[in-house]
């Protein structure tokens, strides 16, 4: 699943921006790093799965970055319907 982030043009990387769109219901998939601070990511995550959107889970905040093209570790990340 990580693969469809590196050359998506409808991503969205961070928790503020992944918040946003989960709440505003424009989020086709969400990708969430597994050794995200829990108080970070569990708004996402409940907004999630309130709206029935997917939720992946990556190993670590580390591979989630790096999946999505960035050299720093993600918390959040999410592909845009």
């Amino acid at each position: 699943m990580l693969e469809e982030l590196r050359n998506n043009n409808k991503l969205i990387i961070g928790t503020k921006q992944s918040l946003r769109a989960v709440k505003e219901n424009t989020a086709q998939t969400v990708f969430v790093a597994k050794d995200a601070e829990k108080h970070v990511v569990r708004p996402i995550e409940e907004y999630a799965k309130e709206n029935e959107i997917q939720i992946v889970y990556a190993e670590s905040m580390k591979k989630l970055g790096k999946a999505c093209g960035i050299s720093i570790g993600a918390a959040a990340a999410v592909i845009l319907k």
